[in-house]
């Protein structure tokens, strides 16, 4: 246990005592637990902009966003006057909705690979419907994921999986049926030779590759110049789909999202978070033809009550208005990468080892000697006590970094350049503080 020096949490420790009672681990998803930095999760009360508060009263930094949707800010007036007004509405129909129609175009027209799309309620389930659709189409079981990338908890993902299975450092989940996970075929990030051997020793029995264009569940790994152009060439020559799960990277590291920042055009895509603005939402889509085959157009079968929920429709919507305004992503960008340069070139400065990088409003870092991370086995060779002592230093400095090595951060429009100030010097101070970290 990592000992907390100057945050109060008297309530947190509360909250979270009663809440071990009622829920598995005190939580609803495992990395909230702060299993792999130590020390007491905190409990949030009340989120604005770039800031939280706990339900002791202490103000953080936010480097999380709700894993990713608050690429505008928390509780922004424009989402949250727009919501307000569709309260009146009603909560929920379980029938069509006019929103639905208005958020599917700005999905097509902004996302190269989509002609048609669904929504469902998270990015699991998103994965899950995508899988199923790309058997469907090719006639095949088997599919490639890459070590470290996570797709959601359904059980033929949850093989080598990133995300809080690191995290938690848990092998592949019990209660997962071995004749499931038979037919899921592993490679590591950035290797495209161990694809092309899985494609040469199963021909004509994969039906797609899926991957996280830019990894944000083992942390944050960007593919290598070539990786995604050389994954896309290798399912046209073996008949296969390739699949972007860009949940997270979806109009966060460009608004048409990793696909378009790379150029790389897959089959289907599966989004989720932004397109919510912070309700609970997921979406697939891709090529018409394939599209057309979910149910009822098709024979796929995929449903959901409270798919095209008019409110998540309608953050979704004024949060792509907001992302669309000139200079939105240039300032991301610019915020990220002074903050992310300046982490790195703070741990060098005090002895540390450390690498890492980001793309717009997506980041990351790793106190790892053998850096660049290249995939999952890379990343596991960093130090995670030290990011754990990090961890809480950040946090006694009110800065909230994700709780675990093996993810991404975020950045937002609302943060200021005083934020990344503020973040800059509480590093300085908690890395310069050498015998705390290198205990």
């Amino acid at each position: 246990m990592i000992a907390t020096t100057r945050l109060k949490t008297t309530q947190s420790e509360e909250i979270f005592a009663a809440a071990q009672k009622l829920m598995p681990g005190g939580v609803s998803s495992p990395v909230r637990a702060f299993k792999s930095v130590g020390g007491q999760p905190i409990v949030f009360d009340r989120v604005l902009g770039a800031y939280i508060w706990d339900v002791d009263g202490n103000q953080y930094i936010d480097y999380v966003g709700s894993w990713g949707p608050a690429i505008c800010g928390h509780t922004h007036p424009e989402v949250i006057a727009a919501l307000h007004d569709a309260l009146h509405k009603g909560t929920s129909f379980g029938a069509p909705c006019y929103l639905e129609n208005v958020l599917a175009q700005m999905v097509i027209d902004a996302v190269p690979s989509i002609e048609m799309v669904r929504f469902v309620n998270s990015g699991t389930e998103a994965c899950m419907a995508v899988l199923r659709l790309m058997r469907a189409f090719t006639g095949r079981e088997k599919a490639i994921k890459f070590e470290g990338c996570y797709h959601g908890h359904a059980d033929m993902f949850l093989v080598k999986a990133g995300s809080g299975i690191a995290t938690l450092g848990l092998p592949d989940s019990p209660g997962v049926p071995k004749s499931v996970t038979n037919n899921t075929l592993t490679a590591p990030f950035n290797d495209l030779e161990a694809v092309r051997v899985l494609f040469e020793q199963n021909p004509d029995e994969i039906a797609g590759v899926i991957l996280e264009p830019v990894v944000g569940n083992a942390g944050f790994i960007p593919p290598d110049a070539g990786f995604l152009e050389g994954l896309r060439k290798l399912t046209q020559e073996h008949g296969a789909l390739l699949v972007f799960d860009e949940v997270m990277t979806g109009f966060r590291i460009a608004y048409g999202g990793a696909q378009e920042k790379f150029g790389v055009i897959p089959d289907l895509t599966t989004l989720g978070k932004v397109i919510g603005g912070g309700l609970p939402v997921g979406a697939y889509g891709g090529r018409q033809e394939i599209m057309s085959m979910v149910a009822p157009a098709g024979s796929v079968y995929q449903a959901g009550t409270l798919s095209g929920n008019p409110l998540a429709m309608t953050a979704g919507i004024k949060t792509l208005e907001l992302l669309q305004q000139p200079g939105t992503y240039e300032y991301l960008d610019r915020i990220t990468k002074r903050l992310t340069e300046g982490m790195l070139e703070i741990a060098k400065e005090t002895g540390h080892a450390a690498c890492g990088g980001q793309i717009s409003g997506m980041f990351g870092f790793f106190f790892n000697e053998e850096g660049p991370v290249r995939n999952y086995e890379d990343a596991k060779k960093s130090d995670l006590s030290k990011f754990a002592r990090f961890h809480r230093g950040m946090l006694e400095h009110g800065v909230y970094l994700a709780p675990s090595q093996f993810e991404a951060g975020f950045t937002s429009l609302a943060h200021t350049e005083a934020d990344i100030d503020r973040t800059l010097e509480a590093a300085r101070t908690v890395m310069s503080q050498s015998s705390r970290l290198m205990v």
